[in-house]
């Protein structure tokens, strides 16, 4: 029977493939891209060559149609993004309840995540951990939220853009100015950094660099304990 296999994919390193991972992108007859050109190249690195149909948040809704048509011919899809795992803060969902819903297996091929990547070094006590993915660019929405996670006294992470990751520890020193977190940046790649310690000793340390790149997940430690 035709199914849906999801399939985690490096974040960074792509040592980190799993064997199983590559046994299933052989063995698929497509493959869904969040960028055709991005999996390409890896799919390349490993010598795998399958077409390649797009599935990202512009299309997602569309590529519904042409997912169910493959299936419904006989086909096994593998769905990817361009990094970690589907679904999480990535593209994938829709496609994922559509092909359920229609009665087609869906399966999770599980392997690199930074979620589990940032959590697997923090060293946090607890059990309760709190996944928010990407806040909100605007201000406004992204304290409000903030606030109402600090005030919950879990442990959070989030994914940031560099772009916004000083906007993000300026506004939690505001709001919790006693706050641990560590920032892990380009986790797995050359230029892998984390900082750890006070939000306001990370922050200063973020805000005198001329520029920051690179992929960036964030764990924060409210000072009020759930």
């Amino acid at each position: 029977m035709a199914e849906l296999h999801v399939v985690a994919t490096p974040i960074g390193n792509l040592d980190d493939i799993t064997v199983r991972a590559l046994s299933v992108l052989r063995g698929a007859d497509f493959v869904l891209c969040e960028d055709t050109r991005h999996s390409g190249r890896m799919l390349s690195h490993f010598d795998i060559r399958k077409p390649l149909v797009p599935c990202h948040a512009h299309n997602e809704e569309r590529a519904v149609g042409d997912v169910l048509a493959r299936l419904e011919a006989g086909q096994t899809g593998a769905l990817v993004t361009d990094a970690g795992t589907p679904g999480v803060s990535d593209p994938g969902g829709k496609v994922v309840a559509a092909v359920r819903a229609a009665g087609f297996p869906v399966i999770p091929v599980p392997g690199p995540s930074a979620l589990a990547a940032v959590l697997s070094i923090a060293g946090v006590p607890g059990k309760a951990v709190l996944f928010e993915g990407f806040l909100s660019p605007k201000k406004g929405r992204r304290r409000k939220r903030l606030s109402e996670l600090v005030e919950r006294g879990e442990i959070a992470v989030f994914y940031e853009s560099p772009f916004r990751i000083v906007q993000l520890l300026q506004d939690l020193l505001d709001i919790d100015s006693t706050a641990t977190v560590l920032v892990g940046r380009e986790m797995t790649k050359m230029h892998e950094e984390y900082l750890y310690g006070p939000v306001s000793e990370v922050l200063q340390q973020l805000s005198g660099r001329a520029a920051i790149k690179g992929e960036i997940t964030v764990l924060v430690s409210p000072t009020k304990k759930g």
